[in-house]
């Protein structure tokens, strides 16, 4: 079922184009992460890492880059998008197909040692408040003292105005950056589902959406609700570290 180097890397570079239609300043934001992640992990000879909804591999490769002495585990629950970060990305990380929040999932991670950080970019979002809670509470027992969950998403603010201001500022500044992009998510998975090599993958990426109810659960928590959240999960430090319009990087340490 795999795929070639290829054709894997003509779709992780089109992943990337079309990514900057929705990741406002997105190359700043991953760079914000990685500026915290080498903070938080600076003295420590072989840090490790856990990249959650990883998807082709586009933090973990800038993590790598980055940090090319730590390990980094990549987890995700799209078999096709795992496969092209496995060919396009190989050495970036160790990618690890489970659903973030289900039962066994944190088994499936084969972890032998506490993580130093955990990342995540516009990938939590899906999860229902009951499981974003239980994933932070797991994540709070896993990473060692001094270790952080920094996590990269679009979080709207409680109401309007605010809300409708921040979504706004990132709309227009989103815009000022599409002048030569053609190819938005839906055409991306449009395209990507008539490549004969990818099909298969495809395939089995529809089965597994239509077996949990079609995809996105969550949605809609506000920056300063993950922040509760982080807090009842046991991280008393929590921050965010950069923002523009409703696209924020949070940061939670443990003690």
């Amino acid at each position: 079922m795999g795929v070639s180097m290829a054709t894997a890397k003509e779709w992780v570079e089109r992943w990337e184009r079309q990514q900057q239609h929705y990741a406002i300043d997105r190359e700043e934001r991953f760079t914000v992460i990685a500026d915290v992640v080498e903070h938080v992990t600076a003295g420590r000879a072989r840090p490790l890492l856990l990249d959650l909804g990883c998807g082709p591999g586009s933090l973990a490769a800038r993590l790598a880059g980055r940090l090319p002495d730590a390990e980094i585990v990549a987890v995700d629950m799209d078999p096709l998008l795992l496969e092209l970060g496995r060919t396009h990305h190989a050495g970036a990380a160790r990618y690890v197909d489970a659903v973030i929040g289900d039962d066994g999932w944190i088994n499936a991670l084969e972890l032998d040692r506490p993580l130093d950080a955990a990342v995540s970019t516009t990938a939590l979002h899906y999860l229902p408040e009951s499981a974003l809670l239980a994933t932070y509470r797991r994540l709070a027992t896993l990473l060692s003292p001094g270790g952080a969950l920094v996590n990269g998403d679009h979080f709207p603010q409680g109401g309007p105005p605010c809300s409708d201001l921040t979504a706004q500022v990132g709309r227009r500044r989103a815009e000022r950056s599409r002048t030569h992009l053609h190819e938005d998510w839906q055409s991306w998975w449009v395209a990507a589902a008539k490549d004969p090599e990818l099909a298969d993958l495809f395939t089995q990426r529809e089965r597994r959406r239509a077996a949990r109810g079609g995809g996105s659960e969550g949605g809609g928590v506000t920056a300063a609700r993950h922040t509760e959240l982080l807090r009842q999960a046991g991280f008393r430090h929590v921050t965010p570290v950069w923002q523009f319009g409703d696209s924020h990087v949070l940061v939670a340490v443990k003690d």
